[in-house]
């Protein structure tokens, strides 16, 4: 058990930045095609964040062309560049799915001053 446990923490990034549900990132996600790979920038709102060691993942949602685009991404992927924290959200719940029913200035979040942590 003890060598599960360290494999696993062998795994864990350390360099990621400290976000929360209603905070707006930019993911810079590896894509691989054929031979080349390159970076592809994924903004949108974090609607929720599932914690855990290895399978610790978060869900990021952008509207794209008038259509609501979610994105599941684990944590400490090797696929992931680096993440970028745009604006920190406040919000009051930890799950945030009420916004995939919301439409224009009703799914604005207001925006965190940054010496708060949390509401």
């Amino acid at each position: 058990m003890e060598l599960i446990k360290q494999i696993e923490r062998e795994q864990l990034r350390l360099d990621l930045p400290d976000f929360l549900p209603g905070d707006t990132v930019k993911v810079h996600v590896r894509i691989r095609e054929g031979e080349k790979e390159r970076i592809q920038v994924f903004q949108g709102v974090v609607i929720s964040k599932k914690r855990g060691t290895t399978d610790a993942s978060f869900i990021v949602r952008k509207v794209s062309y008038g259509i609501g685009v979610e994105r599941v991404f684990p944590m400490h992927s090797p696929s992931i560049s680096h993440i970028e924290v745009v604006t920190q959200g406040r919000v009051r719940r930890a799950k945030i799915y009420y916004l995939r029913n919301l439409r224009g200035k009703a799914a604005r979040i207001r925006e965190r001053r940054r010496d708060q942590k949390k509401n």
